[in-house]
């Protein structure tokens, strides 16, 4: 069968290349073409366009570039309508994947062209945007989620049958550790990073992960910087450099500090890393994952504002997912008013080495693993995939 895959950032990457390893495992015959990144075009295929070039966040940044989305848009359209697949299979990226499902359901009504529209990672309308339940009614027609809270959200809050398979993410760091025997020293000397000693023997690392996209890094970099700069003496500092960001990027802000850069290697860092700062994104379930202590930050405009805002107007309790599937409060989440440098330095330090509130943190992470579950996300999601396609 033909499989068409979009994605828009690197999670989508990550999680739709091994979506289309288990689907070649279920069959041996799949064809694959794709709006993605390297690690999909390193499993085969097409790969029509690259990632980079439509991943903007944010109003402004959109905007700018709204030329370059909507040709993309329309050059993604054309290329379906050329290839013809069996499905279309969504990864996230709501603004532009929705677009795209509704096209092919206008197609499809149209008598034009018809294929099944599959929707893997829901984009997060339990959060904002939840009138968008209609466009997955109207136009998806199956709904493959991964994490536990939203079944419940779509099953019995808007009667939209989905199917929970795992999370992808649990699943990717397992199979990293089960490979990964690199240690801590060996690590930082290929990175060039020299393994001093601190008060108290060796440096620990604290991992700095400020997101995959432009705005993230902006927004939430120089805070990472200055709420850290008091640990320099016992502690190595590194930071997790994303694929999509050119490396110049990040050395423009650590020009000058202590912190190091690692490019393209979070897993690692994060195996090695004893606490970290993380913008809010997949990254916290990832920190989650690797049993590394966290506090979450995100930088909003008109801190009080926002927060009256997300009080009033936002439909969860919560930003980071580590918190959404506990449904509790287990990392400090320093978004609007409380985004300042004394509060989250303050937070960071209760989670290092040898204090409580880090022990009860790791503690809560045993909750959140136990409901992910230990399934296999992308192979079951393959296998559901496979047999609704040969209905």
């Amino acid at each position: 069968m033909k499989y068409y895959l979009i994605v828009g950032e690197a999670s989508g990457d990550l999680h739709a290349s091994r979506l289309m390893r288990s689907l070649k495992k279920e069959d041996a015959e799949a064809e694959f073409r794709f709006f993605g990144g390297d690690l999909m075009t390193a499993e085969g295929g097409t790969r029509v366009r690259h990632f980079k070039e439509i991943a903007y966040m944010g109003f402004v940044p959109v905007v700018m570039h709204l030329k370059v989305i909507l040709n993309a848009r329309k050059q993604c359209k054309e290329d379906i309508l050329h290839w013809k697949p069996d499905v279309v299979i969504l990864v996230d990226y709501a603004g532009f994947n929705l677009n795209i499902a509704q096209f092919l359901r206008n197609e499809q009504k149209a008598g034009r062209f018809s294929c099944k529209i599959y929707y893997y990672i829901s984009p997060k309308i339990w959060a904002w945007k939840e009138g968008r339940i209609k466009n997955f009614k109207r136009d998806v027609d199956e709904m493959f989620s991964i994490l536990p809270f939203e079944v419940p959200f779509f099953e019995q809050k808007h009667n939209y049958p989905v199917h929970y398979v795992g999370n992808p993410t649990q699943n990717e760091v397992h199979e990293f550790l089960e490979s990964y025997t690199e240690t801590a020293d060996e690590f930082l000397s290929r990175n060039g990073i020299a393994s001093h000693s601190g008060e108290d023997g060796k440096k620990p690392i604290i991992a700095l992960l400020a997101g995959s996209r432009m705005q993230e890094i902006k927004d939430n970099l120089p805070m990472m910087i200055a709420t850290t700069r008091h640990l320099i003496n016992n502690y190595t500092l590194v930071l997790a450099g994303a694929p999509s960001i050119p490396e110049e990027v990040y050395r423009s802000y650590l020009d000058g500090t202590s912190i190091h850069l690692v490019m393209n290697q979070t897993y690692p860092l994060l195996s090695h890393a004893t606490s970290a700062l993380v913008t809010s994104g997949t990254a916290t379930l990832e920190t989650c994952c690797f049993n590394v202590p966290q506090v979450v930050l995100y930088k909003t405009p008109l801190p009080p504002v926002s927060r009256f805002v997300w009080d009033n107007f936002f439909k969860v309790k919560y930003i980071s997912l580590v918190n959404l599937i506990a449904d509790r409060e287990v990392v400090p989440e320093m978004m609007a008013d409380k985004f300042t440098e004394s509060q989250i330095r303050s937070e960071l330090d209760r989670i290092l080495p040898g204090t409580s509130t880090r022990e009860m943190m790791l503690e809560g992470y045993k909750e959140v693993h136990k409901r992910l579950g230990d399934t296999v996300a992308p192979d079951n999601a393959a296998r559901i995939m496979r047999e609704l396609l040969l209905k």
